[in-house]
């Protein structure tokens, strides 16, 4: 598996090898001894799956608070998704700064984000499936998101707010600046 950081340093993209025959192909895209070889050492408790229909879908920017803070391990099996992490760890030299991949079934790529960020992604093909690993259980409580297009982020989404799909919900998002964080930096 190849493992490399983004521009934040705690923010990873973790690349299975597919092995490949007439029939098909074959792949390990998680195992716990190997990503904690490299430093990475989350029990992860749940699997969650999302069917985005349209192109342009958001979902995010979303996190959990303590005690249910979740680390996520991202991944699409089908389609693409320009997706995003926001450091919002008080006290940390990124805080409030960004980093984006594209993930794709295509490049076969996945997204580890830590505890910590914010996480959300826009749909670049329709019906696409993301599948991604949690390390808490969801809780309504302390489920909380910022929004996905506040200017302060400076994030460069794909498409405008004029195409987005979004809820109710990641609409009325609050801003950057009106979060209440409540992560540390080590």
């Amino acid at each position: 598996m190849d493992i490399h950081s983004l521009g934040i340093p705690e923010i990873r993209v973790l690349t299975p090898k597919r092995h490949g025959d007439h029939r098909g192909f074959f792949s390990e895209v998680y195992n716990r001894q190997v990503l904690a070889a490299a430093g990475i050492d989350i029990d992860f408790v749940q699997d969650n799956h999302s069917l985005s229909i349209a192109k342009a879908t958001v979902r995010g920017l979303h996190f959990q608070t303590p005690p249910f803070a979740q680390d996520k391990l991202v991944r699409v099996v089908r389609g693409a998704v320009f997706d995003v992490a926001v450091d919002l760890r008080r006290g940390s030299p990124t805080q409030g700064q960004h980093v984006s991949v594209i993930l794709s079934a295509d490049d076969w790529n996945q997204l580890l984000v830590p505890i910590g960020f914010a996480h959300g992604f826009m749909t670049l093909e329709p019906n696409t499936d993301v599948i991604y690993k949690v390390s808490n259980y969801y809780s309504s409580q302390h489920d909380k998101g910022l929004l996905w297009n506040d200017p302060e982020l400076g994030i460069a989404w794909p498409m405008g707010a004029d195409q987005a799909v979004l809820t109710d919900k990641d609409r009325g998002l609050p801003r950057l600046k009106d979060l209440m964080t409540t992560f540390d930096y080590p």
